[in-house]
């Protein structure tokens, strides 16, 4: 498989790492989330768990080039069908969630994620709506 060429849940995984690392702080919180979604969800179902450190290391590299957050985003959305856009961008915004703060580098990444992805912004709206909802405390 080429470095441009990634699979369906390898993009959503991507989606979830760009997410994690756009403050510059991917903090245990968001990896231990990673990895139980992939535990747990059903578009992992066909995806080897074991994979998923390989899988986000080779996110990680591609992110060190000067062009590599653009290089990343464009590879997610050649990789999901149409139907899976919404999903990548809710695991993205629950990534960015489950810290309980989301920075502006965060937000700018979730808006450069959904506009790539073409969700619309009322869909948006209500994805980042219901996982605050999920995240908020007491």
């Amino acid at each position: 498989m080429s470095a441009s060429t990634i699979r369906p849940e390898e993009a959503l995984i991507y989606a979830m790492v760009i997410a994690s690392a756009a403050d510059t702080d991917m903090s245990e919180k968001e990896l231990r989330l990673i990895g139980r979604l992939v535990q747990t969800l059903p578009a992992f179902a066909n995806f080897d768990p074991e994979s998923l450190s390989r899988v986000a290391g080779d996110c990680a590299a591609l992110l060190d080039d000067d062009e590599g957050l653009d290089r990343v985003v464009d590879m997610i959305a050649r990789a999901l069908p149409p139907r899976m856009r919404e999903t990548a961008y809710a695991l993205a915004c629950e990534t960015v969630a489950v810290d309980g703060t989301a920075h502006q580098e965060e937000l700018r990444l979730l808006e450069i994620l959904r506009h790539q992805l073409d969700v619309e912004r009322l869909v948006a709206a209500a994805i980042e709506r219901g996982i605050a909802a999920r995240y908020r405390a007491l």
